[in-house]
């Protein structure tokens, strides 16, 4: 179980446990454009959904999910928190949603499983949870270009050394970066993520910046006890 200073996260059933990424893009992702409704892509435990729920005021926050333990948990964790009634998750994969797609949604997030390594763990439910042959880059863009409102935002967290491929890519389907964060661990340590937010306007003005996490195990920087501070019990 994890506690947050508004919700629970049971995480038992997940293979993707609660981490840093999750809680980073929850706590980034712009909310300017008052979103009214939002689609969380890859759920697993709810986390992204429920951040969204806390932070803003849209009406209609649905997830995606594949597999059937973390959609079940997902499905408590929304139940049991206090925006149950805002929050909705599907049990399918992408390919199924965007077949037959039936709104646009001002806001879409994803936390794509990324581990292009070529070897395979012996844990078949974690290997689907972070193997990028479960949800391949251009399939997540392909889906965010469909089903994304005119004014919409597409927000992700990728490992910095894909952010060039992912931005050409969504420039193919005319997506654009509206906000890039490049995230480091320590000061001294390399970029490792990448925090994207995408419009399909072509912006004049691109926030580009970096955070970074720790100056030391457990000493958290300003910038990351501000993002986080709403989240974390302990900031």
């Amino acid at each position: 179980m994890f506690s947050f200073k508004q919700f629970t996260i049971q995480q038992d059933r997940c293979a993707m446990k609660i981490g840093t990424d999750g809680v980073l893009l929850g706590a980034w992702t712009p909310i300017d454009n008052n979103p009214f409704s939002i689609l969380d892509i890859g759920a697993g435990t709810g986390i992204i959904a429920l951040m969204l729920a806390q932070r803003s005021n849209a009406e209609q926050i649905d997830a995606l999910e594949i597999d059937e333990e973390a959609y079940e948990q997902s499905v408590d964790n929304f139940e049991n928190s206090p925006w149950s009634d805002r929050l909705f998750c599907f049990h399918a994969g992408l390919d199924e949603f965007v077949e037959e797609p039936e709104d646009e949604y001002d806001l879409i997030v994803s936390n794509p499983p990324f581990y292009t390594e070529d070897y395979k763990s012996e844990n078949e439910q974690r290997d689907l949870a972070r193997f990028t042959d479960a949800m391949p880059f251009e399939d997540l863009i392909e889906a965010a270009a469909l089903l994304l409102s005119e004014n919409g935002i597409f927000s992700v967290i990728i490992p910095f050394k894909e952010e060039e491929l992912f931005l050409a890519l969504a420039k193919e389907y005319e997506l654009h970066p509206l906000k890039i964060t490049r995230v480091k661990g320590t000061p001294t340590t390399e970029i490792k993520r990448s925090l994207l937010a995408l419009s399909r306007n072509e912006n004049a003005i691109i926030t580009i910046d970096e955070l970074i996490i720790e100056t030391s195990r457990h000493q958290y920087t300003p910038e990351y006890i501000e993002l986080t501070k709403y989240f974390y019990l302990k900031m």
